[in-house]
């Protein structure tokens, strides 16, 4: 679509690729959605549990924090026990990085500024290439060394780029290249422009992010400018939406950001519409329900939800499913793009739910694909 459509075309930054366990981040690999467990690290059920939840929601990667012994003690029952690749995060004590990279992390976040002397950084990149581990050098705005500040006087884009490009140094003086960059900040502006610059300057995989962006709606609205305006200039191969909300709803909101953009697809696409006097039904309290029930569907696929015949039609025709209201409690149901039938309001959710739930099944099946508004007729054969 985007090769008739321009406008639509995102050029991707070429970088490098490197693994991350058994997930590629960089180069031509699908843009890897990441978030962060929120319970103690100690506590392995509750761990497990949480990293559960945010599989099923679609994370690629998982971080996990090790600020203690005791949470490194047992980490290896919880990268076991994982279905997904576990970054261990690291902040001032490195030896805790030592123990995550014997107990089977598959990357190292470490901040190389709170981490201790060059030395100590040296018996991380051992560990780390002892056990096949990839690091992430995670510069943030809020934890920039002294001399930088000094330099400065303030958290800059310049004083992250050199951050960034030190601690790159030290892996590189190390022979260590296994390793892709965040420089992240919770000031929108201050994050893009060092991303920006960073991207010029380096060639590895960047794991992009707004870091303290708040809660739900505020962080979700700032990660989305700050974070979705880099995408769209072709910058990022991982991404981590930091959210005051359970991590399952970062998983959620990175993967919104990237449909949005057409850089993956997963699950559901949504449209509907704000809903106004005109609606045949409740649209608002219908596509909460709609996307709740349809969490658990992976297979890329749309429905459009819009309460009246303005917009409805229309966008009907440019999704799998649609549903538009109707007068008399009674709606019509769009398949393919094209109306099939009418539905009476009280039966709506769960008849629209089995449709979705029937043609993803049919896709996975591989008995049908899901519908493209702009695919080419099918010539017919001549007779």
């Amino acid at each position: 679509m985007n090769a008739i459509r321009p406008w639509r075309t995102i050029e991707r930054r070429q970088s490098r690729q490197i693994m991350v366990g058994n997930v590629a981040v960089g180069g031509d690999a699908p843009i890897t959605v990441q978030t962060m467990t929120n319970t103690p690290t100690e506590d392995v059920g509750a761990t497990l549990d949480q990293i559960r939840r945010c599989e099923d929601a679609g994370a690629d990667i998982i971080r996990v924090s090790c600020p203690t012994e005791e949470a490194t003690r047992h980490f290896d029952k919880i990268t076991r026990a994982a279905n997904v690749p576990i970054v261990a995060d690291i902040h001032f004590h490195y030896k805790r990085a030592l123990e995550a990279a014997d107990k089977g992390a598959a990357c190292l976040r470490i901040n190389p500024g709170n981490i201790g002397s060059s030395e100590r950084v040296a018996e991380v990149v051992r560990a780390a290439k002892a056990n096949g581990c990839a690091i992430r050098i995670g510069v943030n705005a809020g934890s920039l060394e002294k001399d930088l500040l000094e330099k400065y006087g303030e958290p800059c884009p310049e004083a992250l780029i050199e951050s960034a490009l030190d601690h790159i140094k030290l892996l590189q003086d190390h022979d260590f290249h296994e390793y892709k960059v965040a420089v992240k900040a919770s000031d929108v502006f201050l994050a893009v422009a060092a991303y920006h610059g960073l991207a010029e300057a380096v060639d590895c995989p960047l794991h992009l992010g707004i870091t303290e962006a708040g809660g739900l709606i505020g962080g979700t609205v700032k990660s989305s400018i700050g974070i979705g305006s880099l995408l769209w200039a072709g910058i990022g191969d991982t991404i981590r939406v930091s959210l005051s909300a359970e991590p399952e709803q970062e998983v959620r909101v990175g993967f919104e950001m990237l449909k949005a953009l057409g850089l993956r697809t997963r699950g559901v696409r949504v449209v509907s519409c704000p809903s106004c006097s005109r609606q045949g039904f409740d649209v608002i309290r219908t596509v909460e329900a709609l996307e709740k029930r349809l969490e658990h569907i992976k297979t890329p696929m749309s429905l459009s939800v819009l309460g009246c015949v303005v917009n409805g039609p229309g966008e009907a025709r440019e999704t799998d499913i649609g549903i538009t209201g109707g007068g008399k409690g009674k709606h019509m149901v769009y398949l393919s793009g094209v109306t099939d039938h009418h539905v009476e309001d009280e039966s709506m959710l769960d008849h629209i739910v089995r449709l979705v739930e029937e043609k993803a099944a049919r896709i996975d099946a591989g008995e049908d694909v899901a519908f493209d508004p702009h695919a080419a007729p099918a010539v017919e054969a001549a007779e």
